[in-house]
């Protein structure tokens, strides 16, 4: 019974205590608040498309619970920034631009979420790019600031139509070659006649697909930048060519003579992943198609080609890089490649996959793969000469010839070489002067064509033996005068220098860059 009164007793003392805290008193404030940042750079984007969230957080540093009697924009209504205050989105009318009486326990804290999109036409009229500024107000009288800025650059616009509906167009051309016109459901639409030279003066955006008509070409000026959205790329139809007319730049960062394809985020968490847009689609019939100092990353295949295996105009690609795609960087299948100076990595499944037969000549280049997102189930390089059907029907076709001459084939799998042929088609190839990683301790890979003894196939090869590249995974490929690639070429090719338009040494070095001294 003693028992039972002290603990009634107690009971009653604490619900008496708790009754009187004050858990629900908050103390207005101002001036006394802590930021995470004093400055928010929402860092670059394109006029008209939203930005990436970003975040502030706020600390109450004091033993009180406070309310902030404002929190808002100092250019208020008229603001193009919108802020969400720890899921709360404002005070109507002034939703995402204010609020009033914030509440923050002692010793807490909040966040901010920051979005913007602007319309460079409306702040200026003769700029390409622009400076946005606004600020976050905390208080009344006493207020704090945290300041916000973000670069605006102005772009030319494609994108397809959408009728009454809301349909969104699709391109609709001859696909499989019989002379009519198909419908495809791919949304996009074909670019006009004073649409067919990018220039370098804006960048471009494109949402689904452009395309390049019949008989005509695409020509692409040194300098320009092409933006992808998502599920966007550019195809090229029959008897049309897309010509990218890269040139050398003097700045390894800001390749300012380089074309450059990437996706359309422009934020520095966006510039290394894969998979943002889709791809260049060369498709069966096109021709005449070069890229020259030209860069194309964060794509799903940087290079599709389709078809045309006996035109050896089909595709011509030097000086020129491909990285971060999320399945393949080339990607041909039953067609034509020539390619000189060509460093590709950093691929999802292969980095040049020659697939369903076809002609290749490749020439001092650097076919690397140190994918690092997770498992890959392909090489670096893969050749073969079939395709499999949506019925499961295997087809066959010619490998008439698949020539890498002077390439470093190399990786962070092994091996970074796989020859999947069928007897009822030609399987023709011939790797000469080729540094390659390829390491088969329990003969897994057997027959005529692993006979690396056999010089119908294999000439003067490097096995095994680390290239010694500067930084793969940073796709920095050069390398030192210490490689095993230096020094081991043979005659070959036509440009006469590397990637760099440096003059090749005699005998030549292996791979798309001369070696360098990197002590110096």
């Amino acid at each position: 019974m003693k028992r039972y009164f002290y603990f009634l007793a107690s009971f009653c003392f604490l619900l008496l205590w708790s009754s009187c805290r004050k858990d629900f008193d908050f103390t207005p404030t101002e001036g006394s608040l802590r930021f995470s940042k004093d400055t928010v750079y929402l860092d670059t984007v394109f006029t008209n498309i939203g930005s990436s969230t970003y975040t502030l957080k706020v600390y109450n540093t004091s033993n009180n619970d406070i309310s902030i009697p404002k929190i808002k924009l100092q250019e208020g209504q008229n603001s193009n920034y919108r802020l969400n205050v720890d899921g709360m989105t404002g005070d109507s009318p002034l939703t995402g631009k204010e609020f009033t009486d914030v509440e923050l326990l002692a010793k807490d804290s909040m966040y901010i979420f920051i979005e913007t999109t602007i319309d460079i036409q409306s702040l200026v009229s003769d700029e390409t790019q622009f400076l946005y500024t606004d600020a976050i107000e905390f208080g009344i009288n006493n207020k704090q600031t945290v300041e916000l800025v973000t670069l605006v650059k102005d772009a030319v616009f494609i994108y397809p139509n959408k009728d009454s509906e809301g349909v969104i167009e699709t391109l609709v051309f001859d696909v499989d070659g019989d002379g009519t016109d198909d419908e495809t459901n791919i949304q996009g639409r074909f670019l006009e006649d004073d649409e067919l030279n990018f220039t370098n003066e804006k960048p471009y955006v494109i949402y689904g697909y452009a395309a390049v008509d019949e008989g005509k070409t695409l020509n692409i000026a040194a300098g320009a930048r092409v933006h992808f959205h998502a599920n966007s790329g550019l195809l090229v139809t029959n008897n049309a060519s897309l010509h990218a007319n890269g040139l050398l730049s003097t700045d390894d960062e800001l390749l300012e003579n380089e074309i450059i394809f990437e996706g359309d985020r422009l934020e520095p968490g966006f510039s290394e992943v894969p998979g943002q847009w889709q791809t260049i689609w060369l498709f069966n019939g096109s021709t005449d198609n070069r890229f020259d100092y030209t860069t194309i990353k964060n794509s799903t295949v940087g290079i599709l080609v389709d078809g045309n295996q006996d035109d050896s105009s089909k595709l011509q690609i030097n000086n020129s890089q491909i990285y971060n795609s999320s399945n393949f960087g080339v990607l041909g299948r039953a067609t034509a490649i020539t390619a000189e100076n060509l460093i590709i990595n950093k691929s999802g499944q292969s980095s040049f996959a020659a697939t369903y037969g076809g002609n290749y000549n490749v020439t001092h280049s650097t076919i690397a793969n140190y994918w690092s997102n997770s498992f890959r189930q392909f090489p670096a390089l893969l050749l073969n000469n079939f395709i499999t059907d949506s019925n499961q029907n295997i087809i066959p076709n010619n490998l008439n010839s698949a020539n890498f001459t002077n390439c470093i084939i190399y990786g962070n799998d092994n091996p970074e070489l796989l020859l999947d042929q069928i007897p009822e088609a030609d399987f023709n190839f011939k790797f000469k002067n080729c540094l390659l990683l390829f390491n088969d301790p329990n003969n897994n890979f057997t027959g005529p064509y692993y006979n690396f003894n056999d010089t119908d196939f294999y000439e003067n090869m490097l096995f095994n033996l680390d290239p010694e590249f500067i930084d793969p995974q940073q796709n920095k490929l050069q390398i030192s005068l210490t490689s095993p690639a230096a020094g081991q070429g043979t005659n070959a090719g036509n440009l006469g220098s590397d990637i760099r338009q440096m003059p090749r040494p005699s005998p030549s070095d292996i791979g798309a860059y001369n070696a360098v001294d990197l002590e110096n």
